[in-house]
């Protein structure tokens, strides 16, 4: 997994946690003490974030090695060993909380995605995580969503065109909005425009939107707004929809299911390392 300044955001975060030095470690640990131990999952999940576990500990110390004994996507019961590491004792206790902190959060990302996923298993929609993103984390968050099985929206505002309820009052109207896009935008870039009623629908259908997002609806609303726009745009449920029953909203015909909830309200994966006697 290669991913641009992943070195440097983890060197970020060893050094919010370690400060000037490990001082309780440093203090009751001698730097020739070695140790073995084990990653393991405390409750059922999805993993992700392997090769980031290795990557904390081969920054700290290049002679620590981490034995991977699953891979991003496995799903694993509870107690499962995840991982072995051997090395330096200092080191790996100098590590263990960042390495941990971000394998768990990603951990529960995935989990809280492969979740999402079974419930509309057999429909044609997917699941796609949002920009509700931890700040510094959407890179490494929004993989974890693709290992849980679902999909990535947009990954930064520069990514795609995303017309929504205060763009539309600012510019005066749905079509106001998306002409103005048309004469500026690349032809490249495809243009979704929020909707909340049924007038919007014909709105954004009339000014021939690819993506018709329905935001907040009902799922009746929704079955509507789908026969309605007849596959003549993509069509996106959005807004609360961690809450709502995923199957039935699937049912409705949406192409897409957007949940903010798979990033921004998500239980982290309990995960510990013990060290073997």
């Amino acid at each position: 997994m290669f991913i641009l300044g992943l070195d440097e955001f983890l060197t970020r975060a060893l050094n919010e946690d370690i400060g000037t030095g490990d001082i309780t470690t440093m203090c009751c640990i001698s730097p020739a003490a070695v140790s073995k131990g084990a990653f393991k999952a405390k409750e059922a999940g999805i993993i992700c974030g392997m090769e980031i576990l290795k990557r904390v500990f081969a920054l700290l110390d290049a002679t620590v090695c981490v034995n991977p004994i699953i891979s991003d996507g496995d799903y694993v019961e509870m107690g499962a060993v995840i991982a072995e590491i051997s090395g330096k004792s200092q080191s790996i206790l100098s590590g263990e909380r960042v390495a941990l902190n971000i394998i768990q959060r990603l951990s529960g990302i995935a989990t809280r995605t492969h979740e999402a996923v079974s419930q509309i298993s057999g429909t044609k929609a997917v699941i796609a995580d949002t920009r509700k993103t931890t700040p510094g984390l959407r890179v490494l968050e929004k993989y974890a969503v693709k290992v849980g099985g679902g999909s990535n929206h947009r990954f930064n505002l520069s990514d795609g065109i995303l017309i929504k309820d205060n763009h539309i009052k600012a510019a005066g109207g749905i079509k106001n909005a998306i002409e103005a896009v048309r004469r500026t935008a690349p032809h490249t870039l495809k243009i979704e425009v929020e909707t909340e009623t049924a007038e919007q629908i014909e709105e954004a259908l009339e000014a021939r939107a690819d993506i018709i997002m329905l935001d907040n609806m009902t799922i009746a609303e929704m079955a509507a707004a789908v026969e309605r726009i007849n596959g003549r745009a993509l069509v996106e449920a959005s807004g609360n929809m961690g809450e709502k029953n995923l199957r039935e909203v699937a049912e409705t015909g949406v192409d897409i299911i957007s949940i903010g909830a798979l990033t921004h309200t998500v239980k982290s994966l309990d995960i510990s390392l013990k060290f073997f006697e």
